[in-house]
């Protein structure tokens, strides 16, 4: 189901830490209590349906303040006859920087079951990995890996990609990020193509467009021509 994997990655664009700061907007796009819904289509057709939900209360995970914030895919359709997709991923992001301190997917594809957990140190810029077994769902040895200095994992990097103020960039500037996917750390690049007018089920909105390279799994990375960012 590569194209289903590539809806995920678009849908929550990629995971990131800034290596040069970006510039914000002064108001947060998202709250408590929020929800979104995505679809994915293949013509005319509906393939895969995402959600996106805020939890209307805040968490607290190493002593930071933190949105919990899930997202559901499924695949629907003519689609799920070449294989079932149910897939749950989350993360605690802190309320300050937008900082990844816990994240978790639970992944339901055909055959393929995941279940895992990664808890994130910033202050030793290391990421620890539990795997749960397929069989008796208990989790394994954790595993540990170095990450780029304030690290976000996919979640948190669709979160993030919303309070930046693309109005202050130029087209064709160039955002280098590096985030953390699986087992690795990355160094994506970010392509900013300007604003569009969109037409969707009878409405226009005004969004931004932009051109990332995204990680479908630990050895392959794949170009998006063109990804856009929805804003009112």
């Amino acid at each position: 189901m590569r194209w289903f994997l590539i809806f995920i990655v678009t849908t929550f664009s990629l995971g990131f830490a800034q290596d040069k700061p970006a510039r914000h907007s002064r108001t947060s796009p998202f709250s408590t209590g929020e929800r979104l819904e995505y679809r994915m289509y293949m013509g005319v057709f509906t393939v895969g349906k995402g959600v996106t939900t805020v939890d209307n209360s805040f968490h607290v995970k190493n002593e930071h303040s933190c949105y919990k914030v899930d997202a559901f895919m499924k695949t629907s359709g003519m689609a799920t006859w070449i294989s079932k997709v149910d897939d749950n991923w989350g993360a605690y992001i802190d309320t300050t920087e937008l900082l990844t301190h816990e994240s978790y997917r639970r992944l339901s594809e055909g055959r393929y079951r995941l279940h895992e957990v990664i808890t994130y140190d910033h202050n030793k810029d290391e990421a620890l990995v539990l795997t749960a077994d397929k069989q008796t769902g208990k989790f394994g040895k954790p595993k540990r890996y170095s990450t780029p200095d304030k690290v976000r994992d996919i979640v948190a990097g669709f979160m993030y990609l919303r309070v930046i103020d693309f109005s202050k960039y130029k087209v064709k500037d160039t955002l280098t990020v590096s985030g953390f996917f699986e087992d690795k750390a990355y160094q994506l690049k970010i392509i900013y193509s300007g604003r569009k007018l969109l037409t969707l089920m009878w409405e226009e909105f005004r969004a931004t467009s932009w051109c990332p390279s995204c990680p479908i799994t630990s050895s392959s990375v794949v170009k998006i021509p063109s990804l856009h960012g929805f804003c009112r």
